[in-house]
């Protein structure tokens, strides 16, 4: 079996992690975020106390979407430089990464593809190694097919895992990096808690033949680019209360503009951001990850979910209030939402059908009414979940028009 060689080189990190806000185009006017939302009211209780909600949207809109590099002209709300956690919205940053890393690797060895066996060993205390003929735990086959899917399609955590585990913190950082998204920062396994220095570490992974052997990142990571990185008031701690804020200095963060702007490149290659993007992605991974990010729960035969269970909007967070303006049977929407730590996060790609009109909407907002961290009572139901319905409906009446 050959061994590929990885050297864990120190990567420079980039300057302004908060990335700044692109320019919207000449002539291009921003739309009154504010004023929009605030049609609906179930808005107004979030939009009154917004730095309190740590609330933010990035709309982008197509100045001309017949030209061969069309443009965006972007609208905003709230302040980029204010911390949110990304949660699982971060996850579409492993899903691309590890695509191109798969890329890369078949051009040495034509048995790494997305349907190989992936065999992961153990590196910590209590790990269990993955053997070539698993399976996941859902019956399916443990490839990056399989996995990337549900990454995308249920926000699988262990899914996400794994691709960082093929990247290492510096290979999915650096990818982020010279792609143009200075301000991504991937700090860490999701659900699996680790120290710093265990999150530096990976486990080896194997695919088809080839090996990707375990090593410790060497590359430094910084949260100074965002103001309040303290967050709630007290948080719990082994069952226990724990009084103070939270620091989120060493967790996952990016730019709303940034994780926005992924998207589009992952989505609307021909769009230009002013960054590099993904050009390297191949056509076929990129048909596959957008097929993904649009495809809903029930829609699925690989992984198989049940909408009872798994209904259209459990990872679509703007969905239902999109779809009072255009049909469900009309619409797509391709997204990556996260939710955690009384953070709630969707980045979108909105279309239309009926007309081919579409636009991007990332928007993030963090509820807590107590201040509690990990008490499990973030009003994402009672809040947070209305809130992005009427923002959803609101945004599309504007964009596209009133109910046809």
């Amino acid at each position: 079996m050959p061994i590929v060689a990885l050297l864990c080189l120190v990567v420079a990190l980039p300057q302004s992690p908060a990335a700044a806000p692109s320019p919207s185009p000449a002539g291009a006017v921003p739309r009154d975020l504010a004023a929009i939302l605030r049609t609906e009211p179930a808005c107004a209780t979030v939009l009154d106390r917004a730095k309190e909600h740590r609330l933010q949207i990035v709309l982008a809109e197509f100045v001309d979407p017949l030209a061969k590099q069309p443009r965006l002209a972007k609208s905003r709300l709230g302040d980029p430089q204010q911390y949110f956690y990304p949660a699982s919205s971060i996850k579409l940053c492993a899903a691309v990464g590890a695509l191109l890393a798969l890329q890369d690797a078949a051009v040495r060895d034509p048995s790494v593809t997305l349907d190989a066996p992936v065999v992961i060993g153990a590196r910590f205390a209590g790990d269990e190694p993955i053997a070539a003929d698993a399976t996941d735990v859902d019956g399916g086959p443990l490839t990056f097919r399989h996995l990337l899917r549900k990454l995308v399609l249920v926000s699988d955590n262990a899914a996400h895992n794994h691709c960082v585990e093929l990247l290492g913190q510096d290979g999915v950082n650096r990818r982020m990096w010279e792609a143009g998204f200075a301000s991504a920062r991937l700090w860490h396994r999701l659900s699996e808690a680790r120290t710093p220095a265990e999150n530096r570490q990976t486990r080896e992974v194997c695919v088809g033949d080839m090996v990707f052997p375990a090593r410790e990142a060497g590359i430094g990571l910084a949260n100074d680019g965002w103001t309040e990185l303290d967050v709630g008031t007290a948080s719990m701690q082994g069952g226990e209360r724990v009084d103070g804020p939270m620091s989120f200095a060493q967790k996952n963060a990016i730019a709303l503009d940034d994780l926005q702007d992924v998207l589009v490149a992952v989505m609307r290659p021909d769009v230009v951001l002013g960054k590099r993007g993904f050009p390297d992605l191949s056509r076929a991974h990129r048909r596959f990850l957008v097929q993904a990010l649009g495809e809903l729960p029930r829609e699925s035969a690989n992984p198989k979910y049940d909408p009872a269970k798994t209904p259209d909007h459990a990872c679509k967070f703007v969905l239902r209030g999109v779809r009072d303006v255009v049909p469900a049977d009309k619409l797509r929407v391709y997204d990556k939402i996260g939710r955690a730590y009384g953070f709630s996060t969707e980045n979108a790609y909105v279309v239309d059908g009926r007309d081919g009109r579409a636009f991007f909407l990332a928007i993030t907002l963090y509820t807590n009414a107590d201040g509690v961290l990990n008490d499990d009572r973030y009003g994402y139901e009672d809040v947070a979940d209305p809130f992005l319905d009427a923002a959803g409906r609101a945004i599309a009446r504007a964009v596209f028009g009133p109910p046809r």
